[in-house]
This record gives structure tokens, sequence and C-alpha cells, in this order.
């Protein structure tokens, strides 16, 4: 594609969704999707009554009150704080919690970093169903953090890590879905299929995940797994363009550019 968006998506997409915030964040470590941070569905009221009910016990507001620090909405934001709330529910038992608090080890924020805590914690929420979690163990073994928390190496295991993806993917978490989409694309740890690469993309497209959008676009540009058509690449260019992506707004411009001249 030139100097527009690569194949595989060569960077690596950390999509953070919090109590009150979604943000994207990019890194350069891989191009399967790492969806750390779990949503939490809103309590009404204040940040005082959140806190109240955290105080009383109440595990969802522990959790949503970790989320609360660690967003910064409502309350300064405080990554140890978030820690000390996440760990509050997550030895309540709250899986998105013990998803999260995998989530701060792994990143180091509010305690130090560690890729052995933050797979004890993502594996205890992937064990009870938590699809974030089993994502996020997908994510360890792609990355090689997996075997590196177990003092290996970073030593990366595709094969292991579509397994998990697959279990959330089963679950229609697009994340998941997508990481699912990029191990056939890619070919790592299966066999390349392109066909069965575009079916996960189109279901993360149609949960609106950006990354999906941009693949798609990619795939019907170029002409892989389907015929070659520049106003589908368009319209899932201009999809991923509504939803935030500069690099689809740019891809988009310049398509919509080549089609006016005539030279698609």
């Amino acid at each position: 594609m030139g100097g527009r968006i690569g194949v595989g998506l060569q960077f690596h997409t950390l999509v953070v969704t919090t109590l009150l915030l979604a943000s994207v964040a990019s890194f350069g470590a891989s191009s399967c999707l790492n969806a750390a941070f779990d949503n939490a569905p809103q309590t009404p009221g204040s940040f005082a009554d959140l806190n109240r009910k955290a105080e009383q016990g109440d595990i969802t507001a522990e959790f949503q009150l970790g989320i609360a620090y660690a967003s910064g909405v409502g309350t300064s934001q405080d990554y140890v704080e978030a820690v000390r709330w996440y760990r509050k529910a997550a030895n309540g038992g709250h899986s998105g919690a013990k998803n999260n608090l995998g989530a701060m080890y792994g990143k180091g924020l509010g305690v130090p970093q560690s890729d052995a805590e933050a797979m004890n914690w993502y594996l205890q929420a992937a064990s009870e169903g938590h699809p974030a979690a089993q994502n996020n163990v997908g994510f360890m073994y792609a990355s090689g953090r997996a075997a590196l928390a177990r003092g290996k190496g970073l030593l990366p295991d595709p094969e292991e890590a579509l397994k998990w993806y697959q279990k959330a993917a089963a679950k229609g978490y697009a994340p998941a879905e997508f990481n699912v989409g990029m191990i056939y694309f890619e070919g790592a740890g299966t066999t390349q299929n392109l066909n069965k690469a575009l079916k996960w993309f189109h279901k993360a497209a149609t949960q609106h995940l950006v990354a999906a959008e941009i693949q798609l676009g990619y795939l019907y540009e170029h002409g892989r797994a389907v015929a070659q058509d520049y106003e589908e690449a368009a319209k899932w260019y201009h999809a991923a363009a509504e939803h935030g992506s500069i690099e689809a707004r740019q891809t988009l411009g310049a398509i919509n550019a080549s089609l006016q001249r005539g030279q698609h």
C-alpha cells in the first residue's frame, strides 16, 4: 500500500475502556489487539456515591471505583488507588477486576511491572470465562510475554494464542474476533487462510472495531480473499475514519482522489 496502512496493521493497539470514557492508545509491539481493561456498567450518581458504596463493600462499586481512579474520570487519576480497589474487588471474586488488575501489572501502573502477576490475574479471570481476560491471555502468548513470565525469555506462541483468542471470539468479543482474523491473515501458528481472516474481520467490523474496518478496506483495495473493489474498500475506510482513524481518513482521501481521476 505504499506509505499508507500496511499489511497486518503494523502497530499494536491497546483498547482501553473505562467507566465513563473510551480511549485508544497505540504501542509498537504486535499486530494483535490487546483489550486490556474491562468495561463496567455506569453507576448512577456522583463519585461520592460510588465511593460510599465501595467503602460499604459493594463489589461492583469497588470495581468501578478502580476504573474511575485509573481513568481519572470523576476524580484525580491515581493508579495506586485504582490498584487498591481493583484488588479488593478481585479478592472478592469479581472477574473484571481480576482482568484489570492483571492489566495494571502488565503495564506497570500503580504497581511494579510484572508479566508473571499479569498472567496470574488474567488466567484467573479467563478460567471464569471472562472474554477480555481470555483475549489478554492470548495476547500474552502471541507477544511472547507468557513465556517471559515463566522465565523462559520472549518466546511467542501463536498456536496457544489462537486457542485463547478463539475462546473469547466465540463469545462475540470484537477484539478477539479481530485477533483470530489476524492469526489467519498472517498464518502465524496455523495455516494462512485469507477467507477465514475475512470472515473474522467482518464479525469484528460489524461491531465497529476500527482495526477490523481498516483491514477490510485493505483486503478490498488489494483484492485479497475478495475481488478487488475500490468502492467497497472506500466504504470500510470511511467507517474507520468516522470512528476516529486518521490513517483510514488519509487512505480514503487517496482512494477517492484516484476514483475521481478514473485511475481505479
